[in-house]
């Protein structure tokens, strides 16, 4: 058994969908459980038509691009009458209270993914693939209460076996979406429905979870700025994080865990180009050794911390990083020393950050920074390092810190926005091109 998680652009027209279901139609030997997203832009329509009821207009947008695709596809109206006119009444509820909480948001969100799998799974049947749509609470999906980015219970993998485990049509389950405990529709954030699919795949024991998006798969740099950048074929599940992490656009970090945890191979594939083998990411080590692919996050702010008076003391690392947890701020690099930190962030608050530093530490902040992110596994940290520092050297490209783990997964390096492109384009002939 296969999962295939299919993202908006597959069912972004008539045209695409036929195009998918023709690639179910293929892999149908393979006993495909298929989650998607919702359809085209209509996850971006949503949120437009909530803000435009806050202000009195209801939409008839989402209702008419649906409407028109039934039409195409010659499925009757019937499959989401119901549906459209429970939209309208949200709609309708939130012009008159004036309020979109984010409770009512998650419900409003929830409508792209429940329409869509309407439609597909109609489509299938009348194609002669016999079909079965499930909401994502009804396939077995338990969530939190954390509105706009709750976190999937474990007693979910239960209730997904007692769900799907005996469907013998093909299921169409919506991505992105699930009820918590009092029955409240969630949403799951960005990567929802790849989360989706990796969290079904593994309760139900998939063989692989396939997710098809508009790329060949995972590439070694961002081809904007690397137009010789190529697909990885096979990535470790390791490498595939940190990728996802730093940078990678593919892959949300957290999309993947339900599908590491369960050692089940995640295959990115194209749907524009079905016969691509696309990037596959195992268990295991990596095939081949050195720098893999090269990644980044501009707009970072580079945070200098340094306190000469906790000089010996124990409690000076516990104490910067118990304020970072109070406050809910991620740090994405960081070099330390017995009286000082440097660390990166994005989106922090900085003014209380800086408030409750200042009684022990004088703190430095600078905008306008990049993470470069070198993955891979390395055979001499030494060369690598010496690879890095004598390319941009002869550039004359300043790094203002760098992070090296002990995994040499990651190598990572702080520039200046201003000289990011230039940077990556100046590591990628270094590591590919021949150049040393």
């Amino acid at each position: 058994m296969f999962i295939m998680k299919f993202g908006g652009s597959s069912l972004q027209t008539p045209e695409r969908l036929r195009e998918t279901a023709a690639i179910v139609r293929k892999h149908q030997h393979l006993r495909p459980f298929l989650v998607l997203s919702a359809m085209g832009h209509t996850t971006e329509d949503l949120v437009d038509a909530g803000r435009s009821a806050l202000n009195q207009r209801i939409e008839a947008r989402i209702e008419t691009f649906h409407r028109t695709f039934l039409s195409a596809l010659d499925l009757s109206l019937e499959c989401v009458d119901t549906l459209l006119s429970e939209l309208y009444s949200l709609l309708k509820g939130i012009s008159l209270i004036g309020e979109l909480t984010p409770k009512t948001q998650d419900t409003l969100l929830s409508f792209g993914e429940r329409l869509s799998v309407r439609i597909f799974s109609a489509y299938l049947n009348r194609i002669g693939l016999p079909s079965s749509h499930y909401d994502g609470w009804d396939a077995g999906i338990l969530t939190d209460s954390q509105y706009t980015h709750a976190e999937v219970l474990p007693e979910s993998s239960e209730r997904i076996r007692h769900a799907l485990g005996l469907e013998t049509k093909i299921p169409v389950v919506t991505g992105f979406i699930g009820k918590d405990g009092q029955g409240n529709i969630t949403t799951l954030g960005r990567g929802g429905s790849d989360l989706t699919a990796s969290v079904l795949g593994q309760a139900l024991g998939a063989k692989e979870i396939q997710l098809w998006k508009d790329v060949d798969g995972i590439l070694s740099a961002d081809p904007r700025l690397v137009p010789a950048a190529a697909t990885l074929e096979r990535l470790s599940f390791v490498e595939a994080a940190e990728l996802a992490y730093f940078g990678a656009k593919v892959l949300h970090p957290t999309s993947i865990l339900p599908a590491m945890d369960a050692k089940i191979p995640v295959r990115i594939k194209n749907h524009r180009d079905p016969s691509h083998p696309g990037t596959v990411i195992f268990e295991g080590e990596s095939v081949k050794s050195g720098v893999i692919a090269i990644i980044y996050k501009s707009n970072q702010t580079l945070v200098h911390i340094e306190s000469t008076r906790m000089l010996g003391q124990s409690g000076f690392l516990a104490t910067v990083f118990q304020i970072f947890a109070d406050l809910g701020i991620s740090v994405d690099v960081i070099a330390t020393s017995e009286v000082s930190i440097s660390l990166t962030l994005s989106g922090a608050d900085l003014n209380e950050l800086i408030k409750r530093i200042k009684p022990f530490a004088t703190v430095r902040t600078s905008r306008s920074k990049s993470i470069l992110s070198l993955i891979g596994t390395a055979t001499s940290s030494s060369r690598l390092l010496e690879t890095v520092m004598r390319a941009l050297n002869r550039e004359k490209i300043d790094v203002q810190m760098i992070s090296h783990g002990a995994s040499k997964i990651n190598t990572s390096l702080i520039v200046e926005d201003g000289e990011l492109k230039r940077s990556v384009a100046v590591l990628y002939d270094a590591f590919f091109g021949g150049k040393e």
